[in-house]
């Protein structure tokens, strides 16, 4: 394996997705690659990545580097830190098989991953999952109890421009198939005209889909400027100390911002600001519901999205992998009925009007004649 390129450095993998142009190495400290971060990575057309951290620590079944690997894309893992801060941006490196030189000198290296070492990697992964899913599910209870006031009222919800009464609301978050499960709902989205709530990178995500957030929610660290300055509210989610990393950035654009502290996850926030408020049907895209997401996400536990979800009950509608249901091919029974349905005028037809009744008579003639009948 020898790759040569121009690279591309951040800490921080969904920031260096952004800036991707195409036929780079990128090079991250990305301790494992979660599954949007590896589909960012894909959508760049990067050759090669280089990961300072392990990309499957073995503590869960991760799914990212499975993605990479799939797409043909390697990867050169758990490289160091060392080597991480000695690599800039735009320097032209090789690597190969797994050693990176700059300008014919060794650097380093680390350990190729390919699909076989992926797999390998992952099947040890679920084997460490029930002792996790223990951990995970000790930590959830331990964060409930410190959680319980943000559904019990003691959280105050802050006023809001938006008239959430009465509804529908579609919040969007830029997790896991997000692509997929939007575009099966599109027709959803014209004939109801929810509002629409993108959590942070989500309201990204509507962008794309040519529609313009109503509300973003989240600490501003994947979203776009672009959507901030299109949208006509933001809430930025703050510490439960009231500290607001995210606030700074929405005012050095220029834009007022709602603060709102808060434990748990951005769309937790969103989904109970808009039951709050009276939404009559709250429909979820691409948000976090189980141990793999969250772990992915580097939360220890769920609390608060299982505490929110226990309030909200049947007004969420979570539209996580309902494309899968519309994944089936034209059979040919319909093809069949779609012709029968077509030859029913003609049949219609045929018996009323003479000249084509005198048509169809010779046509049964001519095949009876060729068939000696």
């Amino acid at each position: 394996m020898r790759v040569e390129a121009p690279i591309k450095v951040d800490r921080k993998t969904k920031r260096l997705a952004k800036r991707l142009t195409g036929g780079e190495i990128a090079v991250i400290n990305h301790k494992d690659i979660d599954e949007v971060a590896a589909n960012s990575l894909v959508e760049g057309k990067i050759k090669l990545v280089i990961n300072a951290a392990q990309s499957i620590s073995g503590r869960y079944p991760n799914k990212g580097p499975g993605i990479l690997v799939d797409k043909n894309i390697l990867i050169v893992d758990n490289v160091g830190e060392e080597l991480f801060n000695n690599l800039q941006e735009g320097q032209v490196i090789e690597v190969i098989d797994g050693k990176i030189y700059r300008d014919g000198e060794l650097l380093g290296q680390g350990e190729v991953l390919d699909k076989n070492e992926v797999d390998n990697k992952i099947k040890l992964a679920y084997e460490n999952l029930s002792v996790e899913l223990d951990r995970f599910i000790d930590n959830t209870i331990d964060y409930a109890k410190k959680e319980k006031g943000f559904i019990l009222g003691e959280v105050e919800i802050p006023k809001v421009n938006t008239n959430y009464k009465n509804k529908h609301v579609l919040i969007v978050v830029r997790g896991q198939d997000y692509k997929q499960d939007l575009s099966t709902i599109i027709s959803y989205i014209e004939e109801m005209k929810p509002i629409l709530v993108g959590v942070d990178g989500g309201a990204d995500a509507l962008l794309e889909f040519g529609y313009t957030p109503d509300v973003i929610v989240g600490d501003m660290d994947s979203v776009s400027d672009e959507a901030l300055k299109k949208t006509k509210e933001i809430v930025v989610h703050a510490y439960t100390d009231g500290r607001a990393p995210g606030l700074k950035r929405v005012q050095d654009l220029g834009l007022d911002a709602i603060v709102f502290p808060a434990p748990g996850t951005s769309e937790d926030i969103a989904m109970l600001t808009a039951y709050e408020y009276k939404a009559e049907l709250i429909v979820a895209v691409g948000t976090h519901s189980n141990m793999i997401d969250f772990l992915e996400k580097g939360r220890p536990g769920m609390a608060s999205t299982f505490l929110v979800r226990l309030k909200i009950g049947s007004k969420l509608i979570d539209a996580k992998g309902v494309n899968l249901l519309y994944r089936s091919k034209l059979k040919l029974k319909y093809i069949w009925a779609l012709i029968a349905t077509a030859l029913f005028p003609v049949i219609i037809l045929a018996s009323i009007l003479p000249s084509v009744q005198q048509f169809m008579h010779l046509m049964e003639l001519k095949i009876k004649l060729l068939l000696q009948m």
